[in-house]
């Protein structure tokens, strides 16, 4: 599988596998969370997206015990992580109130709590996981900055940031802001048209994709996506998943799509995305029907 190269000597696979949603399966043993690594690296994919958050901050955990019960499966692949997030629940359950903090106290705190669950001595790539309203960008790209010299964290990055956003807090950093995790999908457009996708061109950035099949909408839905889906997906001898990630793999932006289940059986045809090579008619007969209207 092709790879993506970050900031400094950081490479992510083109696929990433999102863990979102680990906690929620009825086994989360090391033996099955192995299982699910094991399918991705069979692929070629060996990015593994997680969050402090996740799980209502169990899942980096779960995650961890499957490392510390394989020896050597750590090295074989990159762990994403994030922080920001403070919700009322797990072990926030006291918080007052969700909110968001980029003090470097609490990034500094965050990162040694996820090494700590994950049972190892880096994250690979460290994103900020919302952008704060009182975030100070002098003190959290300093923090940011430190973290990358200590070698705890290889690169970072942020997520749902918008590009006044990140220019914002690269303006206060020495250290090169190495990606963006946003929302892209034939479900969510609003990337392609206001500018955000075009920033990152010009940045010369690759671009993480959350929620790249809408939140399961595009396989189980019907209308005029839907029905383009199906019909390029029987062209090419696939199924819709596999469309409408190629549909994001195709755009000229390095677009990463981090793709969450809990399914071995799902997990095991990631990778048939990459395999799907739409024509820019074909991108553009998706572009339309996700728009809603022929292009000008």
């Amino acid at each position: 599988m092709e790879r993506v190269t970050l900031a400094g000597d950081v490479t992510l696979s083109r696929l990433v596998y999102g863990m979102w949603r680990i906690g929620d399966d009825a086994d989360t043993t090391p033996a099955h969370v192995q299982a699910k690594i094991e399918a991705c690296l069979e692929q070629g994919i060996t990015t593994m997206d997680q969050a402090d958050i996740y799980g209502a901050y169990t899942a980096e955990a779960i995650l961890g015990d499957a490392l510390r019960a394989a020896p050597g499966l750590r090295d074989r692949i990159e762990i994403v992580s994030k922080c920001d997030i403070v919700a009322p629940i797990g072990k926030y359950a006291d918080a007052p109130c969700k909110h968001y903090d980029t003090s470097p106290e609490h990034i500094r705190a965050s990162v040694e709590n996820s090494l700590r669950d994950l049972g190892t001595d880096r994250i690979d790539l460290l994103l900020i996981h919302r952008p704060d309203p009182l975030m100070d960008p002098d003190a959290t790209g300093a923090a940011l900055d430190a973290l990358v010299a200590s070698g705890k964290v290889r690169a970072v990055g942020v997520s749902n940031f918008r590009p006044w956003d990140v220019e914002l807090l690269q303006d206060r950093m020495t250290t090169r802001l190495a990606t963006n995790q946003i929302e892209i999908s034939l479900a969510a457009m609003s990337s392609f048209t206001d500018g955000d996708l075009a920033f990152h061109l010009r940045r010369r950035d690759p671009v993480m994709a959350w929620s790249p099949l809408g939140g399961g909408s595009l396989m189980t839905g019907d209308g005029p996506v839907a029905a383009v889906l199906d019909r390029l997906a029987a062209q090419h001898d696939t199924d819709r998943a596999a469309v409408a990630v190629a549909f994001l793999l195709r755009h000229s932006a390095t677009i990463l799509p981090v793709l969450g289940t809990n399914a071995l059986s799902r997990i095991a045809r990631i990778g048939d995305a990459c395999r799907v090579k739409l024509s820019r008619v074909e991108w553009f007969q998706l572009y339309e029907a996700a728009l809603g209207r022929e292009v000008a």
